[in-house]
């Protein structure tokens, strides 16, 4: 795999900022993963449930997407990033805070959970404000496609609305733990379930897959070497339009219990992401380039993503407020969770992460010395190991919530669990062979003392 033309690596920050949000991930990936399996033979402690959720849901694909975007945005955007120093603030703020978090919902102390809490909202704040910052200058910058109109292209702009649900979802988040302490939402006419649902809603189909369904308008048509045109484009569009509306009054109607306005909601947002589970499928149809792990990973994506909306959609137009629809079909909520989101991030990490680490290690040394290909960096036969293990354990949890087999939800747990692990070890290797300097602890705090809009690269970090 090359390196794409027009992507300008140089205006990314150093690359220990998202190298350690995506290893710090991969940690919360496997504690989440574990502790599913944990609880599904019921050994997990205290609020299992919710732990295990916030480690895989903030932990694993918030921390990834944090990292991601602080290095997406101003490399594709052609600018540089508002600040160092707040991209590696906002790591230890979110990963302490849900770690935190986690652990206290595991030991029964909710009493302390808005210390967590705070954390963690200070952290996606930090996160908000530098992206926001990094972007608001990309389209004063005009950066994108003059004949695509508006300043922002389709990612960025999905990439903006992505930053304003982390500000609601955040906010949620923490009148939530908060309320743990000091009961305040009866008082307001609001019943805890209700938020609970709107912050759930907003959390994944506002910040998680507003974010998935930008990247891959990006990375889909980059990897597959095609482009969006004709039906493409009508359905992106559309997408658009119906989309993030959707998600609004599914939120709004969850939040406040008006089932129509959440009917309407949940219909927008399955319409939305149909019509791009579209695209992806015919991006990689007619693609003619050798397949990849990341293309391997986002064909389960185009077939797991129609499959989970077409399921979700009589759920919602039934009970479109039920706590139990928050997802979609109550029994298969992994569909979307592991065989969408994950293979998603394990797709895409297979290329960010060599892809980073190639830049910045040997794309200088290109024409003065043999270099190894982005994909000689990790193992292949370990990148399909993990592939069809993970793909076998998910297919087994989604296959035993739909039967109501406890057994395969076990099996299945920890078959997933192993692709995982197999996964992290690959990219971890990555890593430890070629960009050593970024598993230093100081390495971060070295590159955040660059402080804001220093231009300087990480030059010096390198061997």
């Amino acid at each position: 795999m090359s390196v794409p033309a027009g992507i300008d690596a140089d205006r990314g920050p150093p690359m220990v900022v998202p190298l350690a949000h995506f290893l710090v991930g991969f940690a919360f990936l496997l504690a989440g993963a574990a502790l599913g399996l944990v609880g599904a033979v019921g050994l997990a402690p205290g609020l299992h449930g919710l732990a295990h959720v916030h480690l895989l849901l903030v932990g694993w694909v918030c921390l990834t997407i944090l990292g991601a975007m602080t290095q997406f945005v101003p490399v594709w955007s052609g600018v540089e990033l508002h600040s160092r120093r707040l991209a590696g603030a906002q790591l230890a703020l979110v990963a302490g805070g849900v770690a935190g978090f986690a652990g206290l919902l595991l030991a029964g102390r909710l009493d302390l959970l808005p210390v967590a809490g705070t954390t963690m909202f200070a952290g996606f704040w930090l996160f908000v404000y530098n992206v926001g910052r990094t972007l608001w200058l990309a389209a004063r910058s005009g950066s994108a496609d003059e004949s695509d109109g508006p300043a922002l292209d389709a990612t960025e702009r999905h990439f903006a609305l992505a930053l304003g649900h982390v500000l609601l979802v955040t906010t949620l988040g923490l009148l939530l733990a908060v309320d743990f302490v000091r009961p305040t939402f009866a008082s307001v006419g609001l019943a805890r379930p209700q938020v609970v649902a709107a912050h759930a809603t907003l959390a994944v189909f506002g910040i998680v897959l507003t974010t998935v369904v930008g990247a891959l308008y990006q990375l889909a048509t980059m990897f597959t070497q095609t482009e969006l045109r004709g039906a493409d484009t009508t359905l992106r569009r559309t997408q658009e339009l119906v989309y993030t509306p959707g998600v609004l009054a599914l939120a709004a109607g969850r939040l406040v219990g008006a089932e129509w306005v959440a009917r309407v909601g949940g219909l927008l947002v399955a319409a939305g992401l149909l019509g791009f589970a579209a695209v992806l499928a015919r991006k990689l149809h007619e693609t003619k380039v050798e397949r990849t792990p990341m293309l391997s990973r986002y064909a389960v994506v185009a077939a797991a993503l129609p499959a989970w909306a077409l399921a979700a959609l009589p759920a919602w137009l039934a009970r479109p407020a039920d706590p139990a629809t928050t997802f979609g079909h109550p029994e298969i909520g992994h569909l979307l969770a592991a065989g969408v989101v994950g293979f998603v991030l394990l797709g895409t990490l297979y290329h960010v992460v060599p892809f980073v680490v190639w830049v910045r290690r040997y794309s200088d040394r290109v024409g003065l010395e043999p270099v190894p290909m982005i994909d000689d960096l990790y193992d292949a036969r370990l990148a399909a190991a993990d592939f069809w293990l993970a793909l076998a354990g998910v297919a087994l949890v989604v296959g035993g919530e739909v039967l109501g087999v406890e057994e395969a939800l076990v099996v299945g747990g920890a078959v997933a669990l192993a692709g995982f692990a197999v996964f992290a070890a690959n990219l971890t290797g990555v890593v430890v062979r070629h960009g050593p300097e970024s598993l230093r602890v100081g390495a971060l705090a070295g590159s955040a003392e660059s402080g804001t809009g220093d231009p300087a690269d990480d030059a010096d970090e390198l061997p």
